[in-house]
């Protein structure tokens, strides 16, 4: 009974390939994450987002991103980065599966009320954008002494 099936591996990919297309069309893609760790799909580039009392530090993990193909912004509290990555594919090659990022990609965080939009320090290296919006000085903590 499967042996027809299993005759051919590029056929059975095939089939899988269709039934996902298909299941894609009927109900939509999924747009939630597979696991907790899981980025949402087409989430390009995954980022991690921290703050301190000083600073908030965005990090964009961006492998083989040419930053000169990067644009950053900020408009009331809205950080944008925009770009291109190109990964460049093998003519004559099947993949089953590819996951490494190419095309036009485009992220906004939002940002707490009280950084400084005239603060922000952006720099790559080893595959990481890191840019960092510093607080406002009269939104920091201060501590205040009793007399």
């Amino acid at each position: 009974m499967f042996e027809s099936l299993f005759s051919g591996e590029s056929r059975l990919f095939d089939e899988f390939r269709r039934m996902e297309q298909e299941m894609d069309e009927m109900f939509g893609r999924w747009p939630w994450p597979a696991g907790i760790r899981s980025a949402v799909r087409g989430a390009y580039p995954p980022i991690n987002v921290g703050a301190t009392p000083d600073s908030v530090d965005i990090y964009l993990f961006a492998a083989g991103l040419d930053p000169k193909a990067v644009d950053i912004s900020v408009q009331q509290n809205l950080l944008t980065v925009s770009g291109s990555r190109q990964v460049p594919a093998k003519e004559g090659v099947d993949y089953y599966r590819q996951e490494r990022y190419s095309g036009d990609f485009r992220r906004v965080i939002t940002l707490p009320d009280d950084v400084d939009p005239d603060r922000i320090d952006a720099r790559y290296r080893d595959g990481v954008l890191h840019i960092t919006v510093k607080r406002r000085e009269a939104a920091k903590p201060r501590r205040i002494e009793v007399k």
